[in-house]
């Protein structure tokens, strides 16, 4: 009767449900959608139109905005200067991140909570406040106005959430394969490498879909060590851009709407791969 009586609850507000949780996906959408949807119809436009006609469509069309900087050098060079940096930066935090997850998910041995809390402990700490003493320490190594000044310290701070994640999957994988490639002579290393790494393969997409993104977004960093234009990335570019064109707001807006676009392409071929990645660690955790 109790499961009746649930049923009938459950149902009697089903369409009144429905269409308030509809109502809340598309006022999301409409969040997410309109500025880009401005943005991307403003690229088209002069800056008179703009200021004339901000909501309307572009009359005439101006698809030179794209082209100018579609046909620019500079642009390309800060595109692959973007992609140098995160690809080097996903590959350190995953390697090192998925060899310490391994320590703290399969080895017991005294002090390894609190060690692996201190990891945790790098969440809370904001990047904005280590750029002072890292700028020096990357200064003091001659690191300033070098990718690697920005792919390590990137690594350090993606370190926490990786291991994170990667050890929460590590632990899910029974003990009972471990113990059976250990007695068909595999050792520690091997099991991790031969067997630990292709079963948590969704959990590895996912860490690298993140660590991929949070790099390609990272202003500050390479605010702070790069001062040589040629090694600029892409959210630098769009800052120098503004400033050479801040009166042409409908060109600035053009270059936004381009600089998006990898990062866009990226996510929208990752996007199965992260959610499945992520909900399948929700469930294991």
């Amino acid at each position: 009767m109790s499961a009746n009586r649930h049923r009938q609850s459950s149902t009697s507000g089903g369409p009144l449900r429905s269409l308030s949780l509809h109502t809340i996906v598309v006022i999301t959408a409409l969040f997410v959608a309109v500025p880009l949807v401005y943005a991307v119809l403003g690229g088209f436009k002069t800056t008179r139109q703009l200021s004339s006609n901000p909501i309307g469509l572009p009359d005439p069309w101006m698809p030179e905005n794209y082209g100018g900087i579609l046909a620019s050098g500079s642009f390309w060079r800060m595109l692959w200067n973007s992609t140098y940096i995160a690809v080097l930066t996903t590959l350190v935090v995953v390697a090192v991140s998925a060899l310490a997850a391994f320590v703290f998910a399969r080895f017991a041995f005294r002090g390894r909570e609190a060690l692996f809390t201190l990891f945790a402990a790098g969440l809370m700490f904001p990047f904005a406040v280590a750029i002072l003493p890292l700028f020096v320490l990357l200064r003091m190594f001659g690191l300033l106005d070098n990718p690697l000044g920005v792919i390590l310290p990137q690594a350090a701070f993606g370190m926490p959430m990786t291991i994170i994640i990667l050890r929460g999957f590590f632990r899910a994988i029974p003990g009972e394969i471990e113990e059976a490639a250990i007695l068909d002579g595999c050792t520690p290393f091997g099991f991790f490498w031969r067997i630990l790494l292709p079963m948590a393969r969704p959990a590895i997409a996912t860490v690298s879909v993140l660590a991929v993104v949070n790099s390609w977004n990272q202003f500050m960093l390479p605010l702070v060590v790069f001062s040589d234009d040629s090694l600029f990335t892409i959210p630098l570019g769009v800052q120098q851009f503004q400033g050479q064109y801040a009166t042409d707001i409908a060109r600035v807006m053009a270059y936004i709407v381009v600089a998006m676009l990898p990062a866009l392409g990226f996510y929208a071929v990752a996007e199965r791969q992260l959610v499945s990645g992520l909900t399948a660690g929700a469930v294991k955790g």
